[in-house]
């Protein structure tokens, strides 16, 4: 639904997106990561056809960038950080207007439908500048949804939002999923990628990782096994160090700390192997690294 090969944009001498490779399925949730100026609005107004790029080609919903804008606008709806309503008037009427512009069909239809959806629908005839910042937010969803867009790109929709109205924008955004909706998701907030994406990509300018956020915690640092034991001896870390498979192993108080790719394989040998030396075990769990810590690894590595 989304590809893009090289692509880059230069303001000057400053280079805001360099060789960008991306490629996002129809229908999927696709994460866009980075710190303040690492180029992620640039790509956004890339890929809807509002700027154009330095360099490289990208396609989005079939069309091809710099050659069919004019189509990918009309697929593309776009959330932005500011989204530029027109206070003085009211929300049904923003949503009137702007659906002109995209000459939606059965316009008054579609205002009712995603008013009624993000529930506005009892204030639509109220001024936007009564609004408050969570509804304003909404409202510029639906805005974006009007003409039925193939592939949305949602520029930080949950910033400054409280939890209440933060989790019914999150809620909407998973529910348009089963809609088949491509949604390019640009966000700060790691746990709300980690819980609503497919793929995520993690960007500094260039493209350092992409992938699920299992598999970025899993090419990063394996997978680690705790085992509480009542106690931890010497020769149980020795027991480990023999197999292969076993990346480290580590004491900390009573845990033996342990990295290994497929514990669900590999955890019932070391059980075995644990009771028969005359370990005790209490349980077994395993440390899920977050997606913050696989964030701030990457970035510092560009650093170094």
């Amino acid at each position: 639904m989304i590809r893009a090969e090289g692509l880059s944009k230069q303001f000057g001498d400053l280079v805001a997106v360099e060789g960008l490779d991306l490629h996002v399925e129809e229908g999927e949730i696709f994460g866009f990561l980075g710190p303040n100026g690492a180029g992620k609005t640039t790509t956004i107004r890339m890929l809807a056809a509002l700027i154009a790029p330095s360099s490289g080609r990208a396609w989005v919903a079939g069309y091809a960038l710099g050659e069919q804008d004019q189509q990918i606008r009309r697929h593309v709806g776009v959330l932005t950080e500011a989204p530029g309503l027109y206070e003085g008037l009211s929300a049904e009427q923003n949503l009137r207007f702007f659906g002109a512009l995209y000459e939606v069909q059965g316009l008054q239809g579609q205002v009712e439908r995603y008013l009624r959806m993000l529930g506005l629908w009892e204030r639509r005839a109220d001024p936007v500048s009564t609004f408050s910042r969570g509804m304003r937010q909404k409202l510029a969803i639906a805005r974006a949804l009007m003409h039925e867009p193939r592939v949305l790109f949602l520029d930080e929709p949950t910033s400054g939002l409280d939890p209440e109205a933060a989790r019914l924008v999150r809620d909407f955004i998973a529910g348009l999923k089963g809609e088949r909706r491509t949604i390019f998701l640009c966000t700060h907030n790691l746990n709300e990628a980690e819980r609503l994406c497919d793929r995520i990509a993690i960007i500094n300018t260039r493209l350092l990782a992409l992938d699920t956020p299992a598999e970025l915690r899993r090419k990063l640092y394996g997978r680690t096994v705790v085992f509480h034991l009542s106690a931890v001896l010497p020769e149980y870390l020795e027991q480990m160090k023999r197999h292969p498979f076993v990346r480290a192993v580590r004491a900390v108080d009573n845990k033996l700390v342990v990295d290994l790719d497929e514990p669900e394989r590999r955890n019932p040998l070391l059980i075995r192997e644990l009771v028969q030396a005359g370990a005790e075990i209490q349980f077994v769990g395993e440390l899920r690294r977050s997606l913050e810590d696989v964030y701030l690894h990457l970035l510092r590595g560009v650093g170094n």
